[in-house]
């Protein structure tokens, strides 16, 4: 059986729901990657035959990529893989199958710039909101930070912790959906910068946020947030030079 990632031939293994979500990940990924850019997409017979899986696999795995912006079905005209322009980006999975494209330093900028809309404003609520479970994982979060910078943590986890604490400290159910977008795109973005920098994140800069959080100060929170995130926006820049 072919494999859309183009690895050695294997089946799909496991029950129903696992065999769907098998499916789903290598279709997904061959669809973002560009594996149907010019070739058309396989009908429902193809699908099954090749991934060796049943039409209810098949059906559901098809419906699920729909919904992810990535297929869409007509009558009589079959299942076409959709633009760009159609994908949704906000979806964990959609979002982490484009960042194993070829490295982008637009979609890196991109979305950091996403993350200039939101996060010094969490962060500017969370001042607001005061102590509570989620403002004392933003201190946990920090904490994580100092220990890697003595190898006592992971620094790429510990960063990641920090910034999705502050969305959640936030209280605000809108940002709240960002989390798992956040945290998948972080993963680049921070080895990115840590990569350019030759140093891992700016403790001090982040504990500028927790202490302005943690005074209660909204305006300082807010400017102490967009601080690291202009960094890394001029990282990028100098990165594109």
């Amino acid at each position: 059986m072919a494999v859309e990632n183009g690895s050695s031939a294997k089946s799909l293994k496991g029950g129903s729901r696992n065999l769907t979500f098998g499916m789903l990940e290598q279709l997904g990924r061959a669809i973002v990657t560009g594996r149907y850019d010019n070739e058309r997409f396989p009908t429902e017979d193809e699908l099954t035959a090749r991934y060796a899986v049943s039409r209810t696999v098949t059906r559901e795995a098809v419906k699920m990529l729909t919904a992810k912006g990535l297929l869409r079905a007509k009558p009589r005209a079959g299942t076409t893989v959709q633009p760009p322009s159609a994908w949704s980006f906000f979806d964990p999975d959609v979002l982490r199958w484009l960042l194993e494209r070829k490295f982008s330093l637009d979609l890196l900028r991109h979305f950091n710039e996403l993350r200039s809309a939101i996060e010094p404003q969490a962060a500017a609520l969370a001042a607001k909101a005061g102590p509570g479970a989620a403002y004392h994982a933003i201190e946990a979060g920090l904490r994580r930070m100092e220990a890697a910078e003595h190898g006592d943590d992971d620094t790429l986890e510990a960063d990641i912790a920090f910034h999705i604490a502050v969305l959640e400290a936030s209280a605000n159910p809108f940002f709240l959906q960002f989390r798992d977008m956040v945290a998948t795109a972080l993963q680049t973005s921070i080895r990115f910068t840590n990569r350019f920098k030759g140093r891992g994140a700016d403790v001090a800069a982040h504990r500028a946020v927790f202490t302005a959080i943690q005074a209660g100060d909204a305006r300082g929170a807010r400017a102490a947030m967009a601080a690291i995130i202009g960094e890394v926006m001029e990282f990028i820049d100098s990165a594109e030079e």
